[in-house]
């Protein structure tokens, strides 16, 4: 078949799937550490550029193995939670760890603060009830709004400001909650609002933080902007996110982070599949492969989203659903068209699969967890972790 010219597969290089697979059992990750450190790179140059710092959103790409390469790059992690803290305080030492949560367990937040510098509190109660401990104990606080500007289109499911989010504090509930001994516990604000997105929604959503809390942020030492910003992919308008940041920077005279997640591993990962079978019913030929949607690429079910696949050729004269070994009739990738038949052991690579996959897979049906790979700058894959039958099993008892 022939290389797909596609920028998510652009990494792979002269590089054939067959070639770089062979003897390797499926399905398998395989994260690009050169096209991860491409994007670092390029997040770095805004972060020089502006004075900005961008940290990583552990909940999509937590693959730690790359973090100390990483960290030359990035000013710390993201997390959302104890466990994430954690991660990023552990493996990637000498980096901030930000972490906010929608609620906080009280059993828990003592160890938190052993890990993270900066806790951005979801709700006004929360901020009163941990603050002030944590505060004595030097860390940084912040609290999330909600600027009650919604700029997603049809995915209200990622949409923290579709009416009546938990997510973050509107002026309205600030007016309401918010004293002067809150108030002083605060160093920064947050907001994430976005999803997929070019800096002309970060733009927009700035106009109405600064109109909801401009007053506020005048007194604050830092602005996080949450993540969303899709900075890595082709033809996002950069400067117009440069403009963005100094504008926040300089106006209100603080300190701006940002914590992309998808941006950081954008195209840098894929996941290798082989077909197991070919069925057919009525007009439908359908593939079962040794991957499932529902276990290993949820997000293709969630989002929902049709992933890239290095083997198709659009038009192509054999199309074919490629679906999921599990029970779940709904477990299908999607209907992809090839040069030639697809046969019983065929091999199939989805790009764009360092994101979202291998922090958010699971075991349904007892399926087995793919095994991850790093592919190397030299082409060489290293196995990093495999997967068998008690990583299934002690999840569920003794």
């Amino acid at each position: 078949m022939t290389a797909n010219i596609d920028p998510v597969f652009a990494s792979l290089g002269e590089i054939r799937p067959e070639e770089l697979l062979r003897g390797i059992p499926t399905p398998c990750y395989i994260i690009d550490e050169a096209a991860i450190l491409h994007n670092c790179a390029l997040l770095s140059e805004t972060a020089r550029r502006t004075g900005c710092k961008i940290l990583l959103a552990q909940k999509a790409f937590s693959n730690y193995d790359l973090y100390p390469a990483m960290s030359k790059y990035l000013a710390g992690t993201e997390a959302s939670g104890l466990y994430e803290a954690r991660l990023g305080a552990e493996k990637m030492p000498g980096g901030e760890v930000h972490v906010f949560s929608a609620a906080y367990r009280e059993d828990e937040f003592d160890e938190l603060m052993k890990y993270a510098d900066h806790i951005v509190f979801n709700s006004t109660r929360q901020l009163k009830k941990f603050g002030p401990a944590a505060k004595a104990a030097g860390k940084s606080l912040g609290l999330r709004v909600n600027p009650q500007c919604s700029t997603q289109e049809g995915h209200e499911i990622y949409d923290p400001c579709a009416p009546g989010s938990r997510l973050g504090v509107t002026r309205q509930v600030w007016e309401r909650e918010m004293d002067s001994a809150a108030i002083a516990l605060l160093d920064g604000l947050h907001f994430h609002t976005l999803c997929e997105q070019d800096s002309d929604a970060l733009e927009l959503t700035l106009d109405a933080v600064g109109k909801q809390f401009g007053d506020v942020l005048a007194n604050m030492k830092w602005l996080n902007m949450g993540g969303g910003h899709h900075i890595t992919k082709p033809g996002y308008d950069i400067p117009r996110l440069e403009r963005c940041i100094r504008r926040a920077a300089e106006g209100w005279g603080l300190q701006v982070y940002l914590e992309p997640g998808e941006a950081v591993a954008l195209n840098a990962g894929y996941l290798a599949s082989r077909v197991l079978d070919i069925v057919r019913n009525g007009d439908i030929s359908i593939a079962v492969l040794d991957a499932s949607a529902a276990c290993h690429m949820p997000d293709v079910l969630e989002m929902p989203y049709r992933p890239p696949l290095y083997q198709e050729v659009k038009g192509a004269a054999h199309t074919y659903r490629l679906a999921g070994p599990t029970c779940l009739a709904g477990d299908v990738i999607g209907d992809f068209s090839f040069p030639e038949p697809l046969t019983e052991g065929s091999l199939l690579l989805f790009g764009d699969m360092a994101i979202y996959t291998t922090c958010k897979n699971n075991t349904f049906n007892g399926m087995r967890l793919p095994s991850i790979y790093i592919k190397r700058a030299d082409g060489v894959l290293e196995l990093v972790k495999s997967f068998g039958y008690e990583d299934f099993r002690q999840r569920l008892g003794k």
